[in-house]
């Protein structure tokens, strides 16, 4: 076709140059050879032209043609990259998992080996046992320990049963190590002279009048000391208005299975705090506690998570925050919860850190966020040795894998010196701020009208901490005020 198409152009390039001559011939009245001079002139100036466009033409078709071949090439690029980062991540997924599983069968392992251990235990007493009934003999001394009384058939009616021997000396009494003679005292009794059951109803009353109170502690950046996200602090006032930590009511809170009602009212909480913060900051975030009770109950985790899943919108500023313990105790149904949190973007915070054996990449893959570690465990000399990774390299670690190391507990100047060697970029403690109550919606410092959200939470010293207002701490709440409205969510002391 393009053989064609230039024969034609060059015949018609001839006709028209023979034509411009025998005009110029027949009417002009100009002699031949001027004629064919003027003829063969046309026909240079047809072909140059011709010539022109047709490179012109093939450049910009050649242009267009290397610049699909980039475009091409580019994508081709990226999905190389899209696919070395899948694989990456798959193989990092294989390997946790078989880490994951090897550790299990070896917890497995040993479980079995204890229970075939008591197995073995248990035939030698039976086999004891036997042997003393088949031959009425008195018991040994070890058995005596073990069964202070004789056997009593319960089949057999009463009347029809034999006289019992008379019953063996009791066993001495053991000694109780000194940490379970303390985990008991701690159990029976608690603060403020309660003990268990008084606390039990005393945490039954809150729940059921909604005295169930979060107070506010800031994450700062470090050297900057500008406020970064604020943790929630659970709080539960008696009928007296007197504060029980959480640590004084936790323990007890799961024992009864009162906490996932506790979990359930403080994110509420949260999301009602979050919200007034981000009408103002748009980079604010809160951290919120979840137990692991919570997260194992099936009920109380579809309740919550139906709730996180009408917030969703919220997940990038709302971290739910759990226990090393907890991670390191994972099993199938929280596994699988906390996979169902991650998948509706919200991101999740470790504390309660006792050592730095961390496998960022794990936890990465988990979608662990942030590790908030006490200052003190990261400024001991003696972790260098016990760890695997010396204190002062494991922000950067952490921050190739995508999470934020926060050292929290921080009491003084010169911690925050040293953790500035360690490259550390969030810091919490008394040393900022301590936990401060929620500031009530529609109430100001000096008890006039509703100043802007990010003062009701922050203060009007600008410090970044919630802070009190006198005339909210003077009026007490009506009951009417504890259980409906925004105020009564945020409600302080």
């Amino acid at each position: 076709m393009i053989r064609i198409s230039t024969i034609f152009i060059a015949i018609c390039m001839v006709l028209v140059a023979a034509s411009l001559g025998l005009v110029l011939y027949a009417v002009a009245g100009i002699s031949g050879t001027e004629s064919a001079i003027v003829a063969l002139t046309a026909l240079t100036f047809l072909i140059l032209y011709n010539a022109v466009s047709m490179r012109l033409r093939d450049r910009s078709d050649v242009g267009g043609q290397i610049a699909d071949l980039s475009r091409g090439t580019a994508d081709l690029a990226r999905q190389v990259a899209e696919f070395g980062r899948r694989l990456a991540a798959m193989e990092g997924r294989i390997a946790s998992s078989n880490s994951t599983n090897s550790d299990r069968v070896q917890s497995v392992v040993g479980e079995i080996n204890e229970l075939g251990g008591l197995v073995r235990q248990l035939a030698a007493t039976v086999s004891t046992h036997e042997d003393l009934l088949a031959g009425h003999a008195p018991a040994p001394a070890a058995v005596a320990r073990l069964e202070p009384e004789a056997p009593v058939d319960l089949i057999a009616p009463f009347e029809e049963r034999p006289a019992a021997p008379p019953p063996l000396p009791a066993p001495p009494p053991r000694p109780t190590p000194p940490a379970v003679q303390t985990q008991t005292a701690s159990a029976v009794s608690t603060a403020n002279g309660r003990n268990q059951t008084q606390m039990l109803a005393t945490l039954r009353n809150a729940i059921d009048e909604n005295r169930i109170d979060i107070f506010l502690q800031p994450m700062v950046t470090l050297p900057q000391r500008k406020v970064r996200f604020y943790e929630a602090v659970t709080r539960v006032r008696d009928e007296r208005d007197q504060l029980i930590a959480a640590e004084e009511f936790i323990s007890i809170a799961e024992a009864s299975g009162l906490i996932g009602r506790i979990d359930n009212m403080v994110l509420l909480r949260c999301v009602q705090v979050l919200r007034r913060l981000m009408v103002r900051n748009k980079d604010v975030g809160v951290f919120c506690n979840v137990a692991a009770s919570t997260l194992g109950n099936s009920t109380t985790f579809a309740q919550c998570l139906d709730f996180l899943e009408a917030n969703r919108a919220l997940a990038p500023s709302l971290v739910l925050e759990f226990k090393q313990s907890t991670f390191r105790g994972l099993g199938p149904a929280e596994t699988e919860n906390l996979a169902a949190l991650a998948q509706r973007g919200f991101r999740f915070s470790i504390d309660h850190v006792t050592d730095l054996r961390i496998e960022p990449r794990e936890l990465a893959d988990r979608g662990v966020r942030f590790i908030k570690v006490p200052a003190s465990l990261l400024l001991d000399p003696r972790q260098a040795s016990t760890s695997d990774i010396h204190p002062s390299d494991l922000s950067d670690l952490l921050g190739r894998f995508g999470i934020d190391l926060i050292a929290e507990r921080i009491e003084g100047e010169r911690a925050v010196v040293d953790l500035l060697d360690y490259d550390v970029r969030f810091g919490q403690g008394f040393l900022f701020a301590p936990p401060r109550p929620l500031r009530p919606e529609g109430a100001s410092a000096t008890g006039g009208a509703a100043s802007n959200p990010t003062q009701d939470i922050q203060g009007s010293n600008g410090s970044g901490t919630p802070s009190a207002s006198p005339t909210s701490a003077a009026t007490p709440a009506t009951p009417s005020q504890r259980i409906t409205g925004n105020a009564a969510l945020a409600r302080r002391i």
